[in-house]
């Protein structure tokens, strides 16, 4: 019985609606981590390989037992260098001196890559003409780095009324880079600020 004085019901119509709901959830596997570089010794799982040796001669297609074996004699390792070749070709040679060689190439074409970047320049539409030449001569070193520039004028108050005044203004330091910079992002007014960006010829 119930506290309700009913008989109590075996059948439950929501608990059956809940059972079918019910999924079994699988613990989550993460992805097996991507190796990098290419396989070596015992990931080399192929039955032939095209091998070459030390010394870089061709000892044509042999067992991956007999490429493993003369890898070891030698006491370097055996890489797979051409793993698309049918069948892949495997070379014996010391796999840490080819990763350093690699990681130093790879430290070498960064270091090389420029990250170019945006530097922003700020002047009023009536800027002193000491405060222009100082500006001016970094807006130049930006370029000479490979850099683009954003040249940034704030009017303040009453300036607004004369916005002519920076037009005028980025038309001259338009004019000063025109041989070393071009215009990448004409002049525009953007609330109180008019912006205009040049980037290195």
């Amino acid at each position: 019985m119930t506290r309700h004085g009913k008989p109590f019901s075996r059948h439950n119509p929501y608990r059956e609606r809940l059972k079918e709901k019910t999924t079994i959830r699988r613990p989550f596997k993460a992805p097996p981590p991507v190796k990098e570089g290419p396989r070596s010794n015992l990931e080399i799982r192929v039955a032939k390989v095209q091998l070459i040796d030390e010394n870089g001669g061709n000892r044509g297609v042999v067992s991956i037992n007999d490429a493993l074996l003369a890898a070891e004699e030698a006491g370097l390792d055996l890489v797979e260098i051409s793993p698309n070749a049918d069948p892949p070709v495997c070379k014996i040679l010391d796999l840490g001196k080819l990763k350093y060689a690699n990681q130093k190439k790879a430290a070498e074409a960064r270091k090389h890559q420029k990250t170019i970047e945006i530097k922003e320049i700020k002047m009023r539409p009536n800027i002193d003409t000491h405060d222009y030449d100082v500006k001016m001569k970094a807006v130049r070193r930006f370029f000479e780095e490979g850099d683009k520039v954003k040249i940034t004028l704030r009017f303040r108050g009453r300036e607004m009324a004369h916005l002519e005044l920076g037009m005028q203004l980025l038309n001259k330091v338009r004019g000063e880079v025109e041989p070393i910079a071009k215009v990448e992002a004409e002049p525009k007014l953007e609330g109180r600020q008019m912006m205009m960006v040049l980037a290195p010829r």
